[in-house]
């Protein structure tokens, strides 16, 4: 048995991150039409992937260069769970962390929820900002025309959206397994 570290946004506000609920934070700022409970959706994303896909990215995607803090590195060999997207406990250098929301650096196919499906690096430097939505569609395969992601054609940010549900792409039967081996 070994101690178990779960985290959550505040670990990484020391590292420039908005936490979640605080005065700047992701969801006290939604876009111009839509609260941030609604934009973080599966319905958003293929109902107005557009919209969905230009709040990820500013809300979530320009923080992927901000780096570790103290925490983070003290957290680096230690048994951790986070909910953080930002990835900044691998930057650290934790090898073995779980990310039970999923991973900004990382994006899936789009699939019907339910199988695990592979995972692969966001090529986060392919989108020219001057061209946002341009470079954001084709990033994640979504046709310029019908605007719909296609299932098993189109890509979708490995995140864990509110209308979605946990499943082993998510690594929660691993967290469970550590949840309940973990030192009491």
């Amino acid at each position: 048995m070994s101690t178990l570290y779960i985290t959550g946004a505040g670990v990484s506000a020391e590292s420039g991150i908005p936490t979640f609920r605080g005065e700047d934070g992701f969801w006290t700022i939604g876009s111009k039409n839509y609260t941030p409970m609604e934009m973080a959706t599966r319905r958003m994303y293929t109902e107005n992937p557009v919209e969905f896909l230009s709040w990820y990215y500013h809300r979530f995607a320009t923080y992927r260069h901000h780096g570790p803090n103290e925490v983070h590195h003290w957290l680096a060999d230690k048994n951790l769970i986070t909910q953080n997207i930002d990835g900044l406990d691998g930057k650290a250098g934790n090898k073995d962390y779980i990310a039970i929301h999923g991973r900004l650096d990382q994006m899936t196919r789009f699939h019907e929820q339910g199988p695990t499906v592979e995972t692969y690096q966001t090529p986060w430097e392919q989108v020219d900002e001057e061209k946002l939505v341009d470079s954001l569609l084709s990033l994640f395969k979504i046709s310029k025309h019908t605007l719909t992601p296609e299932l098993d054609v189109s890509q979708k940010p490995y995140v864990l959206l509110f209308d979605e549900f946990y499943t082993d792409l998510y690594r929660i039967s691993e967290a469970q397994e550590r949840m309940r081996y973990a030192s009491k």
